[in-house]
């Protein structure tokens, strides 16, 4: 099937490139650092729960990841081994154990990642408001229907279709 045959189908297509692209560039960026693909997307969780306010956790990053509690307790202690992140005591509730990524880590990423972000921020800085407001409704949108997809194929073993009522998209 080619997107001239289905139109619809050119945004999916656009949207599964760029995701191979961006797994492939972190990737990348994993082996340069001695990393597994999954300590990076726990260093992006730890990150997007300091920029939004978030206590960061195990369980947080954990849940986040779809690790149980010992497979994130190997992730955490490697990165703190590699000296990615600190575990600290929450000075609110002293049995609670926070996590922050160093400032070694993030220099690393915004060296790899800078100009990346930087030409994104460009692309959008030629849009219009409305046009990046139609941007961020659609790639939310997108974001949730990759979230309950995943919910909703959670637990079941490969190849098994998902619930009645509820087709693949």
């Amino acid at each position: 099937m080619t997107d001239e045959a289905e139109p619809d189908l050119r945004l999916v297509h656009q949207l599964r490139a760029l995701t191979i692209e961006l797994n492939l560039l972190g990737g990348e960026f994993a082996q340069r650092n001695g990393l597994h693909p999954t300590d990076l997307r726990a260093l992006i969780c730890l990150l997007d729960a300091a920029r939004a306010g978030t206590p960061a956790t195990p369980g947080l990053v954990g849940a986040q990841l779809g690790l149980n509690s010992a497979g994130t307790t190997a992730l955490l202690d490697r990165l703190e081994r590699l000296g990615h992140i600190r575990r600290v005591r929450d000075t609110r509730d002293r049995r609670r154990v926070l996590l922050e990524v160093e400032d070694r880590a993030v220099a690393l990423g915004q060296a790899f990642f800078g100009p990346l972000i930087s030409g994104i921020v460009a692309i959008g800085q030629d849009c219009t408001e409305p046009e990046l407001a139609t941007i961020r409704r659609f790639l939310g949108s997108v974001q949730g229907v990759v979230t309950e997809q995943r919910a909703a194929t959670a637990g079941r073993p490969p190849g098994t279709p998902p619930p009645a009522g509820r087709p693949d998209r």
